[in-house]
């Protein structure tokens, strides 16, 4: 369920390797409670929509909305500024398994819990709460630690490693600039041999 193609898993090594992130989210799959499902979508938000742990604390539900192939998510980044991100395949999936547990009364996304893995109906997880979630399960998972910040830097690196371009990841991560996001660049001179191969001039020997 959590296996990377070698292909796709060199495109995406990183100082924060995808290895233990695939190993979070496996020993977090093993606990079925509520909470195990609520901390799945969690990993996905912070991991596949590259958001900040506030940003994942704050969410309501009526902030998503379910298309064809996307969850959508509206969002107040800082200096209030608006995005959307996109949800696909198994972050989607991770985020709808949630939802079958949490329900669909409006109101905060993210519930705390009890003792037991039980949802607190109502109860708002606070930002730190979500930074307790990564401990927790990294701790299981035997990663060393792993913060909220971990997850949206290797999101960052990994879109642009795959070729995404500056100004969407920007976009995407809702930098307020683009010089941010390419702080994170670690394409270097091979990105840009690569650039040049792709122009093209014709030219005709002559003589």
């Amino acid at each position: 369920m959590f296996i990377l193609s070698k292909g796709v898993a060199s495109q995406l090594a990183d100082n924060f390797r995808m290895e233990r992130f695939f190993a979070l989210l496996s020993i977090t799959a093993k606990d079925q409670s509520p909470s195990g499902k609520r901390d799945l979508a969690i990993l996905a938000l912070s991991y596949a929509a590259g958001l900040r742990r506030a940003e994942v604390a704050s969410l309501d539900l009526d902030q998503l909305k379910e298309e064809e192939d996307f969850i959508t998510i509206r969002l107040i980044g800082k200096g209030n500024k608006e995005r959307i991100v996109y949800l696909n395949n198994g972050a989607r999936d991770f985020l709808k398994a949630y939802l079958t547990v949490r329900g669909l009364e409006a109101g905060a996304l993210f519930y705390a819990v009890r003792k037991g893995g039980r949802l607190t109906k109502g109860r708002r997880m606070t930002d730190q709460a979500i930074y307790g979630v990564l401990k927790k399960r990294a701790g299981e998972a035997k990663v060393g630690n792993v913060t909220p910040h971990d997850l949206r830097r290797t999101f960052v690196r990994n879109m642009l490693d795959l070729g995404v371009d500056l100004t969407t990841v920007s976009a995407l991560a809702g930098h307020a600039n683009v010089q941010t996001t390419a702080r994170y660049d670690r394409r270097g001179e091979e990105s840009k041999k690569k650039a040049a191969r792709a122009l093209k001039l014709p030219f005709q020997k002559r003589g």
